[in-house]
């Protein structure tokens, strides 16, 4: 029986590592490649102008061609900190929180509650995914929202770990944010339940076993 779980559990990790992957190779063609291609098609323009002499609209092409490189350089900056921040493998979950949650609070005026020390004793994947389920619930409240209050709390005993997740943002409407979450939730084995109210939303995880103490 032991087996089964544990294959079932690999099953999952696999076909969500795909749809990850799939997820990412789509934001890659549909975002920064065909900005850089429209990159590419402005410096022909641009060269094509330069050689007739219409100095005044090839620096206007530069102009723009140099603002979407820069929006497409922060696009892939996110996406690379997104996937896995340097300061989650050098310094650990909670600091990885902290430091995401205090960006997107200046950025947003979001007051942000946390408590979160107990996620830093979970194995480094399981941080890694934990980690990815907090930024993109706090992504979905800034869509929704954006949200006055987010609040992140862990609690810990022998059994399990509880991730609790609220915030004060209108509720969420699109089940496929949701479905995102609850699938990064399966691949930890943990089970993640979900309360939409006037006042905000709140989602509690629970890993068990052997994820939330190794």
């Amino acid at each position: 029986m032991a087996h089964d779980v544990d294959h079932d559990l690999a099953e999952q990790v696999l076909a969500a590592e795909q749809d990850e992957r799939r997820r990412i190779a789509l934001f890659l063609h549909d975002g920064p490649v065909q900005s850089l291609s429209g990159v590419a098609l402005m410096l022909d323009a641009l060269n094509d102008l330069l050689e007739r002499g219409q100095r005044e609209q090839a620096l206007e092409i530069l102009e723009r061609a140099l603002s979407r490189t820069r929006t497409t350089i922060g696009e892939l900056r996110d996406l690379s900190f997104n996937l896995e921040p340097i300061v989650l493998r050098d310094h650990g979950f909670a600091t990885a929180v902290h430091a995401l949650a205090q960006t997107r609070a200046i950025e947003h005026g979001i007051q942000v509650e946390l408590d979160v020390a107990a996620g830093d004793l979970l194995p480094e994947r399981t941080q890694a995914a934990l980690y990815q389920i907090v930024r993109e619930a706090l992504e979905a409240a800034i869509r929704r929202g954006p949200p006055q209050r987010f609040e992140v709390r862990t609690t810990t005993d022998e059994n399990a770990l509880r991730v609790l997740i609220r915030d004060d943002a209108p509720a969420e409407r699109r089940r496929r944010s949701l479905e995102v979450l609850a699938e990064r939730a399966r691949t930890l084995g943990a089970s993640l339940a979900v309360e939409h109210e006037d006042t905000g939303t709140t989602m509690t995880l629970e890993l068990l076993g052997r994820g939330a103490s190794d």
